[in-house]
């Protein structure tokens, strides 16, 4: 197998704002400089003429292409705009009122920039090559599934709705034109705006075309910042598919035992104190190697803790949700994962009630941005007939805890662990294959 292409979706917007500081052509015509696409009537407007598709390619090799105004850290509480650069080839297309930008580049070179944007070049090289591996069997495992999705071979649904609950999961619903988009949602991508250090090339080179796979097939091997110290599994934040690489396990040695999480009683002892794990840990050289300065912005990692008070989780319900509860009188666990992270809940309100999942949904909801993790337990207190006047959240854990733990496997290769044991760690009975040389 040859290394394939990937295409990246960057930025959505009416108008898109480009330079060429290289040459790069369209249809044989030579581009550089400034350009500006605009979507018109369904169409793209690019020097006063009408396209249904862009494609601009480079005609040197080392030529990049800057995207102006390129939104990252989407709905989190960083997020912000900034000029990004790309090298490879810079797709135009029309989707609903806008124009996307698409960046077509090979897998290896993506891999470069995915692991600079989400691994600091401080990282010992074991933890770097791990991360090679995983972001690239992801990337081609989507790319797999994509292509079994648009053949019909496959089929996705993303939720269910009635007067009882509402349960939503955030996947592949987004990314129908192209493979992955460039922010958290998949994997953080931003071009060459970092610089990529030489330790990152040299874990992708080392790595090249490695893949976890498990039954002949990609893993899908997803990695979250902070599993909180036990893994959840795929199917309690998305379908509802049994991945047995994807299984409960305590982010620790293996003779360390973990704790029924299902169970309400065992998730609140667990939440409410802090076992040791991989990724308990306030090491700053650590977790400076997981950490970029925005991430940094966050403080509590491995245990957090939120208050609101009765206005302020009342109207983020509500505009969160589109549902006005009234007064919120109850947040009720329904069902946990093997993390200890909320799969269903339910919302008590003085004109509504309604469960809501699965673990995004949750953490979209209590949050202006994203709570840190949905393994949270639930503290009411100033009690007025009925109604709290607070509501303290303390949770473990960022992200959704499945698959790869950045921060535990940065500890574990502080601690000496090859890369191969670690991954091991993280995706159980997995094999290390070659996919393409």
């Amino acid at each position: 197998m040859k290394e394939p292409y990937v295409h990246v979706g960057i930025l959505s917007e009416p108008q898109i704002e480009f330079i060429c500081s290289s040459p790069y052509s369209f249809r044989e015509e030579k581009v550089t400089g400034k350009q500006v696409v605009t979507w018109c009537d369904g169409l793209i407007l690019w020097k006063g003429r009408l396209y249904d598709e862009l494609l601009f390619e480079p005609t040197e090799e080392n030529a990049f292409f800057d995207l102006l105004d390129v939104t990252i850290g989407i709905n989190f509480h960083w997020e912000r705009k900034e000029d990004q650069r790309f090298t490879g080839s810079l797709k135009i297309l029309v989707e609903d009122k806008k124009l996307t930008a698409i960046n077509v580049l090979p897998v290896e070179e993506y891999l470069i920039s995915v692991i600079s944007s989400e691994m600091s070049a401080t990282a010992s090289s074991e933890l770097l090559k791990a991360h090679a591996v995983i972001s690239r069997s992801w990337l081609l495992a989507q790319i797999e599934k994509n292509k079994e999705l648009s053949d019909g071979k496959q089929s996705y649904v993303s939720g269910w709705e009635n007067d009882e609950e509402r349960i939503r999961w955030y996947d592949r619903e987004d990314h129908t034109r192209f493979d992955v988009c460039a922010d958290d949602h998949c994997q953080r991508y931003q071009g060459i705006t970092r610089a990529s250090a030489l330790p990152v090339r040299e874990a992708v080179e080392s790595t090249r075309g490695e893949i976890l796979s498990y039954a002949g097939k990609i893993c899908d091997a997803r990695f979250s910042k902070c599993c909180g110290g036990a893994f959840e599994e795929f199917r309690n934040c998305w379908e509802e598919i049994q991945y047995p690489y994807l299984a409960p396990q305590r982010d620790y040695k293996a003779e360390m035992w973990l704790p029924d999480l299902h169970q309400e009683a065992e998730a609140i002892r667990w939440i409410r104190t802090s076992p040791d794990a991989f990724c308990n840990t306030t090491d700053k050289h650590i977790l400076g190697q997981v950490l970029n300065n925005y991430d940094q912005e966050t403080t509590d990692f491995y245990r957090w803790k939120v208050e609101y008070t009765q206005e302020e989780i009342a109207t983020l319900t509500r505009e969160r949700s589109g549902i006005d509860f009234g007064d919120i009188l109850d947040l009720i666990p329904v069902e946990r994962g093997s993390s200890g992270r909320l799969v269903r809940l339910r919302i008590v309100g003085s004109k509504r009630v309604l469960t809501i999942g699965k673990e995004l949904e949750i953490r979209r909801t209590f949050s202006p941005s994203h709570l840190y993790s949905s393994a949270f337990v639930v503290d009411r207190s100033d009690i007025r007939e009925g109604v709290p006047g607070r509501f303290t959240l303390t949770g473990a854990g960022w992200g959704h805890g499945v698959g790869l733990c950045q921060i535990g496997a940065a500890v574990m290769g502080e601690q000496g662990y090859p890369y191969r044991d670690i991954l091991l760690h993280y995706y159980i009975g997995a094999s290390l294959e070659k996919s393409y040389d």
